[in-house]
């Protein structure tokens, strides 16, 4: 058997709207299955999601959109300083740069300011807003930022200040006094999509104060839509095809070169390309040091003072990935020694040193991991101050807990799945008893075990290039909109093996009723040595197209991968018993040695616990269910692998039947071998074989220990006399068959065995093993 690595739920489809779907939108099953499967329950919705002409909504719609456009219009037409206040992230820099160059395009004096994430923290300041006041600026405008700022908000009100807030974060129970509130989430709110990013909210008040679609903003605007993972529907989605197409033939000179040194081809831009590519790029430059350069980058338009800024971006990220690594190691060996899963549901930990640019990274390798909801500190002993990071898992809504220790929690904002925090170092541990306590109530065992929800189960002979092409109508993709995950089950393998420079990605394909299909699986080349090549097995990920030399097949990028049937890995021949240690998990293996002279030499080598097995009564009474079996060396008999394996249900079983040497090849004599031998001791009378058996063999072709073993054999069956070598025929004795034998008897069932055992072919064995286990279970169920 194989675990899977999470749990699979594949959504259940309705045949007859698949039906529906695939013969009015003409459209292959796979796609209208995968419709029917994302909520589309009528045609309409269906073909609108597939073909329709999405339109924008009226940006005056959201609350206080009239009373901002009035205002900044107000501050063009005096010429009024206006300063942008934005985050650091990819989201607040490209909101940032999208009010930049709208204002600056409607002839405002604009500035922007992004805030220092380690001198000033996340949102707006007190400090800040006076330094603004004191350089003449009038009007302030967060991008993606603000909604929890109600100190700053009275600051800038005392200051004379007009503040407008735009933002996407969850707004907590008392909202900011400001001019206005742009944010789609207010609860008195009748705007008709609420999940926009903060970029998205600039856009619309970018929209409303050009009083027409800034299309030329749109791939901006797809930069902190799709790196801040809010969903893509509704507008999202627009925002983001839209953008997709737009950035494909940007002009923006930031854009250009950013992608010139990534290596990336504009054509060949999607939305994989700006969550893992720009993005992270983008963000390293705020976890790292100041991001008013990555805005400075999307605002140029000078190209040498953007190729500068883009190697400074590229340095700044390849830092960025050696800390993270750094910082990860060492939180996880600090979960592993102070913080064990088994007694936290949530972690909290943190140290000093820690870069708290990063630390949001590092949360989310730790849930990755350990698949809990987790907040990393970076710890400033001389302030006295931590400052967190959080992402959580499905069930445990990290806004809502967090809301519940607002007393000890002075500053902190995010959504259910993520958050940013800042608290006393003081204060850490009853967050983190509290969290905890808060968990217990709300989360099960189910919980903690993640989950992967897939689209479809389906066959090989459904999957072709066709469909393939026809999943490009559902993207872009991303959250609430992901890639589609299916499950092919129980399929047979063609191939498998390890590919990679560090072998650790697998390249599989798979086959049934004369389909196949490639895969390819990163990160999986381990479980290579975990999966027989006879098993039938069942993998999940998303399908694509792999185009080589102008040649286009399909393949599935493999996520996950299961064996639902017991496995046989077969090692025989294989004298080092070492390999044992690298091949067969360590997780419930069980060594098995039937003959004791091999003990202390396997026991040895292994350095595991071996156990031996003598008898039918040992064999009966050990445990073998879900346990990795691995037979050492060879049986005395088949009995004994009958009475260990009935009904015991091994997950795998690794036969090694390690021996020391075989009799196999020797030579069985035949009824003519004995019939032979008998007439010619007839006729030459008493021999001594000591002096003549090799001759005899020599003459015959035979080995001496043939000769030896007839003699025994006639011996047994009372047709010789034996003494001190010399051989004599009895000249009355009763006709006898050599089965009577006992030494006949056993050279031929260690034969028997050896052939069933360890010179059949890996199928005959696998057969015989099947039929040990299923008969088992099936006598053990009749009984």
């Amino acid at each position: 058997m194989l675990k899977s690595r999470t749990r699979w739920i594949v959504r259940k489809s309705e045949p007859d709207l698949v039906k529906q779907f695939e013969k009015e939108l003409k459209i292959t099953p796979l796609v209208a299955s995968l419709l029917v499967n994302r909520g589309f329950d009528t045609v309409d919705s269906a073909r609108f999601f597939l073909f329709g002409k999405d339109e924008f909504h009226d940006p005056f719609l959201l609350k206080g959109m009239d009373i901002a456009v009035n205002r900044i219009r107000e501050a063009i037409e005096r010429q009024e300083p206006i300063l942008i206040f934005g985050d650091y992230d990819a989201d607040g820099v490209s909101s940032t740069s999208v009010l930049m160059k709208t204002l600056t395009d409607l002839g405002a004096d604009v500035q922007f300011y992004v805030p220092n994430r380690f001198t000033e923290g996340y949102g707006p300041n007190e400090p800040a807003f006076r330094r603004a006041a004191e350089n003449g600026i009038k009007l302030i405008i967060t991008v993606d930022t603000g909604i929890s700022a109600i100190h700053e908000a009275s600051v800038a009100k005392e200051l004379g200040l007009d503040l407008i807030i735009t933002d996407h974060h969850e707004p907590g129970p008392v909202l900011p006094e400001a001019l206005a509130i742009i944010h789609p989430k207010l609860p008195d709110s009748i705007y008709p999509f609420r999940d926009l990013a903060g970029v998205g909210v600039a856009f619309k008040l970018a929209h409303a104060l050009y009083g027409r679609l800034p299309e030329h903003l749109l791939e901006l605007a797809l930069i902190g839509t799709i790196a801040d993972l809010v969903p893509l529907k509704g507008e999202n989605r627009l925002i983001a095809k839209k953008g997709l197409e737009n950035i494909k033939v940007t002009n923006n000179i930031g854009l250009k070169t950013i992608f010139k040194l990534a290596g990336v081809e504009p054509l060949s831009i999607n939305e994989e390309t700006i969550a893992f590519t720009l993005g992270p790029r983008i963000n390293a430059v705020g976890r790292l040091e100041d991001a008013t350069m990555a805005v400075q980058l999307l605002l140029t338009n000078d190209e040498n003072e953007a190729k500068e800024l883009a190697e400074e971006m590229e340095a700044l990220n390849r830092e960025r990935q050696a800390i993270v690594n750094l910082i990860t190691e060492e939180a996880i060996n600090e979960v592993e020694r102070n913080y064990p899963i088994e007694t936290n549901k949530v972690l909290v930990l943190g140290k000093e040193g820690w870069n708290a640019g990063v630390i949001g990274i590092v949360a989310s390798r730790l849930v990755e991991k350990y698949y809990r909801p987790t907040i990393v500190f970076s710890f400033d002993r001389e302030k006295g101050v931590a400052k967190g990071s959080a992402r959580s898992i499905p069930g445990f809504d990290l806004f809502q807990n967090l809301s519940t220790c607002r007393d000890i929690l002075p500053h902190f904002g995010g959504h259910p799945m993520a958050a940013g925090m800042t608290l006393s170092i003081d204060d850490v541990d009853e967050l983190r008893e509290r969290l905890n306590g808060l968990a217990n109530d709300q989360l099960t065992d189910e919980d903690f075990i993640p989950v992967t929800y897939l689209d479809e189960e389906v066959q090989l002979n459904d999957i072709d290039l066709e469909s393939l092409d026809e999943l490009n109508l559902l993207s872009p993709f991303g959250v609430e909109n992901a890639k589609p995950m299916v499950l092919i089950n129980d399929v047979d393998i063609t191939s498998i093996r390890k590919i990679g420079s560090d072998q650790n990605h697998l390249k599989i394909v798979v086959n049934k009723n004369g389909n196949s299909l490639d895969g390819i699986g990163f990160g999986l080349g381990s479980l290579v040595d975990e999966i027989s090549p006879a098993a039938q097995i069942s993998l999940i990920g998303e399908l694509s197209i792999n185009e080589w030399n102008n040649i286009r097949k399909p393949q599935i990028f493999v996520h996950d991968l299961s064996v639902d049937t017991w496995q046989l890995f077969d090692y025989r021949g294989q004298k080092r018993l070492n390999s044992i240690e690298t091949l067969v998990p360590n997780e419930n293996r069980k060594i098995i040695v039937f003959n004791k002279d091999n003990l202390d030499k396997i026991s040895a080598t292994l350095h595991n616990e071996v156990y031996l097995i003598e008898n039918k009564e040992e064999a009966k009474s050990f445990n073998a269910y879900m346990a990795n079996i691995v037979f050492a060396d060879f049986p005395p008999s088949k009995e004994l692998i009958i009475h260990l394996l009935s009904g015991k249900h091994p997950s795998r079983i690794y036969t090694y039947f390690y021996k020391e040497s075989s009799d196999f090849f020797s030579t069985m004599p035949t009824r003519d071998h004995f019939k032979w031998f008998y007439a010619f001791l007839m006729q030459k009378g008493p021999i001594d074989l000591n002096r003549y058996g090799a001759d005899i063999a020599k003459h015959r072709g035979w080995s001496q220990e043939t000769i030896t073993f007839m003699s025994k054999v006639f011996s047994e069956l009372d047709f010789v006399t034996m003494n001190n070598g010399f051989i004599t025929l009895k000249r009355q004795t009763h006709k006898r068959d050599l089965t009577e034998s006992k030494t006949y008897q056993i050279k031929q069932a260690q034969n028997a065995l050896e052939r069933d055992l360890l010179f059949s072919s890996f199928q005959e064995l696998k057969e015989w093993f099947d039929k040990v286990l299923f008969e088992s279970v099936e006598l053990e169920e009749a009984f």
